[in-house]
């Protein structure tokens, strides 16, 4: 009786001690349990989704005292992610209380791009651990994050971020498939817009629409654009931010490559690529998100709408008014496809077999040459072909004026000007090289170099006017003078068989001609400026001022003067500066370079003898040769215009390698 009472009294006891302790015991236990003592199980026993549970809303963005759903994460959803062999609290480790709400003051939360560095610099410090591939692009993923747009402080609340890791990937499940060809990719895929939609929900009603949006969601069709493709998954960037607009077409080029191409080839998508942000691209005509079919009505290039469109960006008040040609202009024109650009096609083959031409014919011309003057000099039989024993002593130390001072004055400024022509224009020949764009920027902009070539092009036409009517009024002034003698410029019938001769002579089957006051190939220099001014200066007054041009022809011209333009532009090049230099200062009975004649004005009777004869001996024979004779020029005058000549020689043969190393035929 006595042991059952001492029995009860006890287990009252103890019943009685525990419900005094209990508060005591409980926070003891609390604060005593580690986060590293936590399971998932433990975690998923109320954040398994199958029962709704409403907990304080802790957000900045919660009224007070506002409810929330408990994060619901079904271990079934879990256990295919990325993160499924960790621990809850290997991500959440503020986390040090069994009730909620788990956290202890003063800890930082769950920090997806902290945990990743941390977890890459730990792997580092072990030498036999390699980096892990799937951490690195990780952190390469975070770097670009934190200098994208989602990274900026967001306006309605700056202390938090436009968007987060979590926000976007849900690092609970989140698992991206590693084969772009599986079933689980393409499901992947269609949900990048509607994710991308929560915060872009304006963009994103237009893009379902679009014609990407319709292939890829009605369609099936799983290579269409999604919002990654376009502004990247972690690098995004505001797309009025001028990196944007300049990767743009490229972006867009990933897809359509032909039509990249093509845009590339003419003056919209030159300027981009060497960094002119200010023309069009490929969103400025098609649009952004709401784009259409160009069959479509409602698209922006549709040939009702595309004037219009043009009419944007040349609005009459930065540029002139787009006119009607422009509705008619394609960007993406074909000069291999007949066609599509018939009249582009045209240009382009006639400018090829112009080229081959006279890239064949001169190369032949000026090789023979150059080896038949080698030969004879190496073995010193070349004749002089006239006599110098019927000179006076005086004579025979005076020089022979060959150009009067305007005509010096004037080659000069041209050859200037045509070379910064060059310069500023044939960058464009070169916007796929790494150098173009480096070279435009250290010479201030494309806008600046563009402003250079447009004066440098009134300056050449310029030149070339006053040269013509300088050469007018000397011709009329003088009576008598025959347009096809010697001293004319004009093309005679001895220019013809003086060419057949000296092909003969470069061949050993007969003898050198002998040249008056022109030869043939200094007639077909001068000539050839009068075409390249012509075809050069008429396409570029229609590419500088367009609206004009437009109003009284179809849009096609344009292509067609970008094509003529250029293609002339690399004629003229790599004609003065290989022909030409060869000719005038590379051949060996000219070595060493450069012949200073066109600087200095004259030249002695020895040069004068070997190279224009007949010149020489009908002056003599008219007794007129004291009226051209001159005083030698100075020392001073020589040494300047040899190193001016170098200089030049310099400048124009880097000029062309630009032309030659961005040409394709």
């Amino acid at each position: 009786m006595i042991k059952s009472v001492l029995i009860s009294t006890s287990w009252i006891f103890c019943i009685l001690l525990l419900i005094t302790m209990f508060p005591v015991i409980a926070e003891c236990a609390s604060v005593s349990l580690s986060a590293e003592s936590f399971d998932n199980r433990t975690c998923f026993e109320c954040h398994d989704g199958r029962e709704v549970i409403k907990v304080l809303d802790t957000s900045p963005y919660a009224e007070n005292g506002e409810k929330r759903d408990l994060v619901a994460i079904p271990p079934n959803l879990y256990a295919t992610g990325v993160h499924a062999r960790m621990l809850c609290t290997d991500c959440h480790h503020h986390i040090v209380h069994l009730q909620p709400p788990h956290q202890a003051e003063g800890l930082k939360k769950v920090d997806c791009a902290s945990c990743h560095e941390a977890l890459a610099q730990s792997g580092e410090q072990k030498a036999h651990a390699p980096p892990s591939p799937g951490n690195e692009k990780v952190r390469s993923n975070i770097k670009k994050y934190r200098s994208s747009f989602h990274a900026r402080p967001n306006r309605d609340n700056p202390d938090f971020p436009n968007a987060t890791c979590h926000e976007c990937h849900d690092s609970h499940f989140f698992s991206i498939p590693m084969d772009q060809g599986s079933p689980a990719y393409g499901r992947w895929r269609l949900t990048i817009n509607k994710l991308c939609g929560k915060c872009h929900e304006d963009q994103i009603e237009e893009y379902d629409v679009s014609v990407h949006g319709i292939a890829l969601k009605d369609k099936g069709n799983l290579k269409s654009a999604t919002c990654i493709d376009c502004h990247s998954a972690h690098e995004v960037t505001g797309a009025h931010l001028e990196f944007f607009k300049l990767q743009s077409p490229d972006t867009c080029g990933h897809c359509h490559q032909a039509r990249k191409k093509t845009y590339r080839s003419f003056y919209h998508g030159q300027m981009t690529k060497i960094g002119f942000s200010e023309t069009a691209k490929c969103y400025d005509c098609h649009g952004s998100h709401k784009i259409f079919s160009a069959k479509d009505p409602r698209s922006l290039v549709h040939p009702k709408n595309r004037l219009k469109t043009c009419q944007k960006c040349h609005d009459g008040q930065r540029r002139p008014l787009a006119t009607e040609g422009f509705a008619s202009f394609s960007p993406h024109d074909d000069a291999m496809d007949y066609d599509q650009a018939p009249q582009l096609w045209i240009a382009a083959r006639f400018m090829n077999v112009l080229e081959w031409v006279v890239f064949v014919f001169f190369s032949l011309h000026t090789v023979l040459w150059w080896y038949r003057e080698w030969r004879e000099r190496r073995n010193e039989t070349g004749s002089s072909g006239l006599a110098m024993s019927g000179l006076k002593m005086e004579e025979g130390s005076r020089h022979f004026q060959r150009f009067p001072l305007v005509w010096r004055v004037a080659h000069l400024l041209f050859a200037l000007v045509v070379m910064i022509l060059l310069l500023t224009g044939m960058i464009l020949f070169n916007t796929e090289s790494s150098w173009a764009p480096a070279l435009v920027r250290l010479l201030g902009g494309a806008a600046k170099l563009g402003f250079v070539h447009h004066v440098m092009a009134v300056l050449l036409v310029s030149i070339f006017l006053l040269h013509i009517v300088h050469v007018l009024q000397h011709l009329f002034r003088k009576k008598g003078f025959d347009w096809f003698g010697p001293d004319s410029l004009l093309p005679n019938r001895k220019d013809f068989t003086d060419c057949i001769d000296m092909f003969r002579w470069f061949v050993g089957r007969g003898e050198k001609p002998r040249f008056d006051r022109w030869t043939y190939y200094e007639k077909f220099d001068y000539w050839a400026v009068f075409w390249g001014v012509a075809v050069i200066g008429s396409s570029g007054a229609i590419l500088a001022f367009p609206h004009i041009a437009g109003e009284y022809m179809g849009g096609w011209v344009f292509n067609v003067s970008i094509k003529l333009h250029g293609e002339e532009a690399f004629l003229a090049a790599v004609f003065l500066f290989t022909v030409h230099f060869s000719n005038n200062h590379f051949r060996p009975s000219k070595l060493p370079p450069p012949d200073v004649v066109m600087f200095t004005g004259s030249l002695s009777l020895e040069e004068l003898q070997r190279d224009h004869p007949a010149q020489l001996e009908r002056i003599r024979a008219k007794g007129e040769l004291d009226s051209y004779l001159v005083e030698k020029p100075s020392v001073a005058m020589v040494l300047g215009s040899k190193l001016l000549g170098l200089l030049l020689l310099a400048t124009g043969l880097v000029l062309l390698f630009m032309a030659v190393s961005g040409y394709t035929w």
